[in-house]
């Protein structure tokens, strides 16, 4: 893998992660076009922990009021309390699914998933349903109406996202507009409950290059860090402006039809 290769990756990482599009998919099918030597999954994954960072800084604020509320009720035992309490509590119950599920098929997803036909399908597939959700969803609860109920099916949906091409942002805002919330609060939980699974990824990531030794050297990985974390704060930044005033049906559309030249552009090319 050359520097080029790596900021490039690195920029599609830290925009896609964070639009409803599958960082994932893209990881995948982009070099695959461009006839790019197939890169290691560890190094995909050491992109989502630079996302991860990005996440900690831009909500900075909220994560300090979060942990803050979530030590003191770990501390006076009592679960009650104030937003940043509540979202504590929901952020843990939404990572539950994710981590049991991903532990256990962590080990595959490498072989089995890793397939651009794979990916075009379900970015078409999950499309759709961004569609539907986004046409059909009420849209008439903000995080302070957020329960856990609400929130373990946000986690159960955001365990789909280890499939390339679901994306892990996408499902999850899909989930939580079909169940009522509007779209600024679907995408700052979806972004705030991303942030202790991207972490989760990156330490069995490091883990796996402890074992190996080192799938990639400095000079290749860390330039690809670095531009997945910029872009990452710009994606962020642009998509909570964004859904203010705008709807999600531009990224459906936008996932249907990369769907469509994918499967379009695999079959051309034999």
């Amino acid at each position: 893998m050359t520097n080029v290769e790596s900021v490039v990756l690195g920029v599609i990482q830290g925009i896609t992660e964070f639009f409803p599009i599958s960082s994932s998919g893209h990881l995948i099918v982009f070099p695959y076009l461009l006839g790019w030597q197939e890169h290691p999954l560890a190094f995909d994954i050491m992109l989502h922990f630079a996302t991860f960072f990005a996440v900690l800084l831009y909500f900075r604020r909220d994560w300090i009021n979060i942990l803050r509320e979530g030590f003191l009720s770990i501390r006076e035992r009592r679960i009650e309390g104030n937003e940043h309490r509540k979202l504590f509590w929901c952020i843990f119950l939404a990572s539950i699914p994710t981590v049991i599920f991903g532990s256990m098929v962590a080990e595959g997803a490498e072989y089995y998933f890793r397939n651009p036909i794979l990916v075009a399908l379900m970015l078409g597939l999950f499309g759709v349903i961004l569609y539907i959700a986004e046409a059909r969803g009420k849209k008439n609860k903000s995080l302070k109406d957020i329960t856990w109920q609400i929130a373990l099916l946000i986690g159960f949906a955001q365990m789909f996202a280890i499939i390339p091409g679901v994306s892990r942002a996408g499902v999850t805002i899909t989930a939580a507009i079909a169940l009522g919330m509007n779209r600024d609060s679907s995408v700052r939980f979806s972004f705030l409950m991303g942030a202790p699974i991207i972490f989760a990824a990156g330490c069995y990531s490091m883990m796996g290059f402890a074992k190996m030794g080192g799938l990639l050297p400095p000079a290749v990985l860390i330039p690809g860090l670095i531009s997945a974390f910029l872009s990452s704060m710009i994606a962020i930044h642009f998509l909570l402006r964004f859904v203010k005033r705008h709807s999600f049906t531009p990224f459906a559309v936008y996932r249907v039809v990369v769907s469509v030249i994918i499967v379009t552009a695999l079959f051309l090319k034999g």
